[in-house]
């Protein structure tokens, strides 16, 4: 039994852990120099095209306009780098399975219970991809693009703070050169 609940809390652990983080990764064009991007717009042929509610679309690009204001940015009618987003997500299903009250594989009988002492737990979670792209105004060229994924939440409450923290951790990739 302590083999049991020993490997629960390690899985809720993990479980727990992984909810909660966002894997962040950034590409970028070698040849452009971000130092002279100061400022930006908002591009909404792109923006259109993401596959979200509008709601959910307004809440990253308030995210992005934070970050990119903390770093420095001014917002323009005619900007050096146009924003625009684009999502993917998927439904991933865990199934596991678990010995109930007994050690090894077979058959037990307990007066409650005959038969395989496993069982099985289904969950499912939803994973989602955020990228964000940087296009130069001038070339109409992708400069930078990050990207984050991660599990999402339905509970509203939730949500814009999940959307502030994935867009944190994709941004803390811009510029380029200065990450740890």
């Amino acid at each position: 039994m302590r083999i049991f609940k020993t490997t629960l809390l390690l899985l809720l652990l993990i479980a727990v852990t992984s909810c909660s983080s966002v894997r962040v990764a950034a590409d970028y064009d070698k040849d452009a120099n971000f130092n002279d991007y100061k400022t930006f717009a908002f591009f909404k042929t792109g923006i259109d095209k993401a596959e979200i509610s509008d709601l959910d679309k307004r809440r990253i690009l308030r995210a992005i306009e934070t970050e990119l204001l903390a770093k420095g940015f001014t917002k323009s009618k005619n900007p050096d780098l146009l924003v625009s987003i684009f999502t993917k997500s998927r439904q991933k299903v865990n199934i596991y399975n678990n010995s109930f009250g007994g050690y090894g594989y077979g058959w037990r009988w307990s007066p409650w219970f005959w038969g395989n002492s496993y069982y099985s737990n289904i969950s499912t979670s939803t994973e989602g991809t955020l990228y964000i792209d940087l296009i130069d105004a001038d070339k109409k060229e992708l400069v930078w693009q990050g990207l984050g994924t991660g599990y999402l939440t339905q509970k509203m409450e939730k949500k814009e703070a999940r959307f502030k923290e994935f867009v944190a951790k994709i941004m803390e990739k811009y510029p380029p050169g200065l990450q740890q």
